[in-house]
């Protein structure tokens, strides 16, 4: 494990499943933690359990992301806000929804990283980001054309951040995670004629913990991983190796 001690770390999605867990990793490691969402109670909760420090802004906001994470003193961020959207095919799909899915997942992604990196830079202590997208931003999965698109965007951010902000030694990546049975995901792959079909094409055929994913965002995030940057990690029981 890292150790984040004197290491402020944003981490967006705090409310959801993912970000949950990622943050009670990062507190253990010593980090300071500030917990972003939408959702000021469940925030308020988490606080409580953790000792985070609850930070409430939307992420579809310019305003909202830059009052609110600007005046942060941050090492490092791990962007883990997101929307679903829909199940539809690309004939099928309401644009209103992918304008939305792609605001949230990449441009509010995006939002976070241009207004935390300036006072990173300023501080001139490095610092790392990891970026949470998906396993449906590496290969096509049925009725995922909004999110799949935004987490391909996200991707891209990713290489492209990491590229621009390597000579201040910040170093940017993305796991990729398959399903976790969030509240977010059971709606769909909770289905008996989506999830069964989808496991048996999984190598290890199961769906993943929030602690599988939250581990693997805390060791890209920490200084083990101090020479790994512009990597989209899969954590999809071996799903896209086929």
């Amino acid at each position: 494990m890292s150790d984040f001690t004197g290491r402020g770390v944003l981490v967006t999605g705090a409310s959801g499943g993912i970000g949950a867990a990622t943050v009670r990793w990062l507190v253990a490691q010593g980090a300071t933690v500030y917990a972003g969402g939408r959702d000021p109670e469940k925030l308020g909760r988490l606080a409580d359990e953790t000792g985070a420090h609850p930070v409430p802004f939307d992420l579809a906001s310019a305003d909202e992301v830059r009052e609110a994470v600007s005046p942060l003193e941050l090492w490092g961020v791990v962007n883990c806000g997101g929307f679903g959207g829909e199940i539809a095919t690309p004939q099928d799909t309401d644009i209103e929804v992918f304008d939305t899915v792609m605001s949230i997942n990449a441009r509010g992604s995006l939002l976070v990283i241009k207004y935390a990196t300036p006072g990173m830079i300023a501080r001139g202590r490095g610092g790392s980001i990891v970026n949470v997208s998906s396993q449906a931003s590496l290969v096509a999965l049925t009725g995922h054309i909004s999110y799949g698109s935004s987490k391909a965007a996200l991707d891209n951010i990713t290489r492209v951040a990491a590229l621009e902000l390597g000579r201040y030694d910040i170093r940017v990546n993305s796991v990729n995670p398959t399903v976790v049975m969030t509240e977010m995901s059971e709606y769909y792959w909770g289905r008996p004629d989506v999830g069964p079909p989808f496991l048996e094409q999984m190598p290890l055929g199961r769906w993943a913990t929030e602690d599988e994913i939250a581990g693997p965002i805390s060791f890209l995030l920490g200084d083990d991983a101090s020479m790994i940057t512009g990597v989209s990690l899969p954590i999809d029981g071996g799903y896209t190796c086929r």
